[in-house]
């Protein structure tokens, strides 16, 4: 039972549940600060921030180096809409596409909305260079995806939540079991595939890390069969899990990469597409858009956070203290945990319990005793503090984790 909330925080939950669409289930705490690793409610309690908005927040909350970008920019000029040039997006553009080694980026907001640039690129290409037949582009995904929640996305979701109702559905799509290369083969051998969409570790699934060698071979497939690697990094990028990209991990280098979530270190919503001009030069002016993609506030911030990424050296502190996390956590050899996964410092511990609620009684021990953590897909809890905390503070975020699973003890 977690400890009963005071009057303070009740009034605002009974706010969120008056006016606010149901769609969320959220831990019950209300925040209200946060700094590095840190988040406060708004009862002045301090808790270890280990989800970091979905891995959007890699530098810790409140970084002052990308809060003085916001600022100083926000005073100056925030949108101009892309009917206008701004002093702000070449330079933008040239600072991503050196960062990443790409030719071209295509700036938008969110992480879906990325995702179905991607798509749309992929079909065009398909249809101006691969010569597919009109609408008859298919793009494979895979089992237990999560790209987002628009209803082309949702329609090759294989998550019930996702998609129940929600009909009729977008085609196009081919479904193959993740960490599956013989099932990829198979599907490449239909002439109408445009690409393969897949993320490098299936994050909203529960931190499912594919087999070593999977994305090289995912890669030499596509390349075979004339088809694009789309990587979806939009939470596994941005040196979250020990390397700028997971792709990194098997020198992958994807035809078409998203970015999104910590692209702006959690200031505000930020995505990015980067492909070579053969691709990003099949759709013209007119053909695709966003108001706000590109805008002077966005590209002030990615550049101030990417560059944070480099001078901090985020993705060994990420390498280093994953494989501490997962070693220690092992080491507990408690019978509640089934299992602890993860790279870097996206990590995952599936819970062993005959309760079906288990992880979620664990994830309200962990706030009561300062840490705030999520369950996913039910018995399954992800732990991604942010990049920036140190060996000390993710050593007393194992001791709470440690001390939490008693509430489980049988």
């Amino acid at each position: 039972m977690s400890t009963p909330l005071t009057d303070s925080s009740r009034n605002y939950l009974e706010l969120e549940e008056k006016y606010g669409a149901h769609n969320y289930h959220p831990l019950p705490v209300v925040l209200d600060r946060g700094a590095g690793p840190f988040l406060w409610d708004v009862d002045g309690k301090r808790y270890y921030d280990c989800l970091s908005g979905y891995s959007a927040v890699n530098r810790g909350h409140c970084h002052p180096r990308i809060v003085s970008a916001l600022t100083n920019q926000a005073s100056r000029l925030t949108l101009t809409s892309r009917a206008f040039h701004s002093d702000l997006l070449g330079e933008y553009a040239r600072y991503i596409t050196s960062y990443f080694g790409y030719e071209k980026v295509l700036p938008m907001n969110t992480g879906v909305e990325a995702v179905e640039t991607a798509i749309k690129l992929c079909r065009r290409w398909g249809y101006q260079v691969k010569g597919i037949p009109e609408n008859k582009a298919k793009i494979i995904v895979c089992a237990d995806n999560f790209h987002g929640r628009t209803t082309t996305v949702i329609s090759f979701s294989t998550d019930p939540d996702s998609n129940r109702q929600f009909g009729p559905y977008t085609p196009g799509f081919i479904v193959i079991p993740y960490n599956d290369i013989p099932a990829l083969i198979k599907a490449l051998d239909d002439k109408d595939v445009a690409g393969f969409l897949v993320e490098p570790i299936q994050g909203e699934a529960g931190v499912v890390v594919p087999d070593e060698g999977y994305l090289q071979k995912a890669r030499q497939a596509c390349t075979a069969a004339g088809a694009l690697f789309i990587a979806d990094e939009i939470q596994t990028g941005l040196a979250r899990t020990g390397k700028m990209l997971a792709c990194d991990h098997e020198d992958v280098r994807p035809d078409i990469l998203i970015l999104g979530k910590a692209l702006s270190g959690g200031m505000l919503p930020v995505s990015a597409v980067l492909a070579d001009d053969e691709i990003m030069l099949t759709i013209r002016p007119g053909e695709h858009g966003s108001t706000y993609g590109g805008n002077p506030l966005a590209c002030a911030v990615a550049m101030e956070a990417l560059q944070v990424l480099k001078d901090e050296r985020l993705a060994d502190n990420a390498r280093d203290l994953g494989e501490l996390f997962r070693k220690e956590v092992e080491n507990f050899g408690s019978p509640q945990i089934r299992l602890v996964r993860g790279k870097g410092l996206l990590n995952a511990i599936v819970i062993d319990h005959p309760r079906p609620d288990a992880a979620w009684d664990l994830c309200l021990a962990l706030k009561d005793n300062g840490l705030l953590a999520k369950p996913t897909h039910g018995d399954k809890i992800r732990l991604a503090p942010p990049l920036v905390i140190t060996r000390e503070q993710l050593l007393e975020c194992i001791s709470i984790v440690k001390e939490s699973l008693k509430v489980l003890a049988l």
